[in-house]
């Protein structure tokens, strides 16, 4: 049974920082494309950023030198760490996952930033 379970949101200042988990079971995260995802109130569901399978990443504009994604294969943990977060960083974050046997979703980690 695949599942992905986020941790690591929560409310934080202008300017601070959050480290978001994605820890998977049921399969074998290396060979999985990862990505997070967010949906602000009100707005379409975005791709913020994701990791292949060869340790390609991507970032959305707006997170650029600000967001880093990583893994950890042996761990079997996502990471998204963002700094110098904005309020309009504030969006509900899913941790998303395609591979061999289908596409997941985690059940998402409210982060908000306000001051």
């Amino acid at each position: 049974q695949v599942q992905l379970v986020e941790s690591g949101g929560g409310l934080v200042q202008p300017g601070g920082s959050l480290r978001l988990s994605c820890v998977a079971s049921g399969f074998r995260m290396a060979y999985w494309n990862i990505g997070w995802f967010r949906q602000a109130p009100g707005k379409d569901r975005e791709a913020v950023s994701c990791v292949g399978t060869s340790d390609g990443v991507y970032y959305i504009d707006s997170v650029k030198g600000r967001f880093t994604i990583t893994r950890d294969n042996a761990e079997n943990t996502a990471y998204l760490q963002m700094n110098s977060l904005k309020p309009e960083d504030t969006a509900v974050y899913y941790c998303y996952a395609a591979g061999p046997s289908g596409a997941y979703w985690g059940q998402g980690a409210q982060v908000t930033v306000s001051s």
